[in-house]
């Protein structure tokens, strides 16, 4: 009698515990659409704006996430960049980053990411980078607050690979390879003013760039579907639980006499 009593306690704490999990697993899907609600309309309400023309006196609050924006100036080829392990249907390769002088006389700047190029193949010479126009240029594109990030890939010695130098350009005119960048590193190693956003170019370039950029997951309804699902066990489970104290207290009843 004493181990069936045990069984049964034992079986109510488990499926009470997973009744908890289990809703707490729906209420975080539930949490996470939101969440993706949220992150579609901001790209909504970005690209809903007018056409923005970038000036180093540019008022921050205009620099809209996902906002249209044209800049035009003068390409520094010299500092370009390039951001390595960005997929782009599955092929490996890198965003090429060049920062456009919009204003001389106060260095003031926007970091253009001008697009994707793949990587060599192993054993294939690395493919040429397309050269700035020369001249004044002007590129259209949507806004960013920053250049999207990926996890940093770290050695065993603690040290960054891809580190950003400390000064650009770099001796010998080599293209740095970083894995993240970070408009305020970058800055300093530039000396130029940026603008505290960067530009997605889209259009206004003649060259082979893949300029199809990622934009974050926005299907909610697939967090919603997920959401019902953990609830179902949620309910199967607390259902479970009914039966098994029911149970219980029906064979309390019969031996009670």
């Amino acid at each position: 009698m004493a181990h069936s009593v045990r069984r049964t306690l034992a079986a109510l704490v488990l499926l009470g515990v997973a009744v908890a999990i289990l809703a707490s697993l729906g209420a975080w899907q539930l949490r996470r659409a939101d969440e993706r609600r949220a992150v579609q309309a901001a790209i909504q309400a970005g690209r809903s704006q007018s056409p923005l023309a970038l000036t180093p006196s540019i008022a921050p609050g205009e620099l809209t996430a996902w906002r249209p924006a044209q800049a035009s100036g003068q390409w520094l080829d010299q500092y370009s960049v390039l951001l390595d392990n960005r997929n782009q249907d599955g092929r490996p390769g890198y965003w090429l980053a060049t920062p456009l002088l919009l204003d001389p006389a106060s260095h003031g700047a926007v970091l253009v990411l001008r697009g994707w190029l793949p990587r060599a193949q192993p054993g294939q010479p690395a493919p040429a980078l397309p050269a700035a126009p020369s001249g004044p240029d002007s590129v259209v594109g949507e806004l960013a607050p920053r250049v999207p990030r990926l996890f940093e890939l770290w050695s065993f010695g603690g040290a960054a690979q891809g580190q950003l130098p400390a000064t650009l350009p770099v001796a010998g005119g080599a293209v740095p390879q970083v894995q993240n960048l970070e408009l305020p590193a970058y800055a300093r190693a530039t000396g130029l003013a940026l603008l505290p956003a960067v530009l997605m170019q889209t259009g206004g370039g003649a060259d082979a760039l893949v300029r199809d950029w990622p934009q974050p997951s926005v299907d909610y309804n697939q967090n919603q579907g997920y959401a019902l699902q953990w609830f179902s066990f949620a309910a199967i489970a607390a259902v479970a639980w009914l039966v098994v104290a029911w149970r219980a207290l029906r064979r309390g009843r019969r031996a009670a006499p």
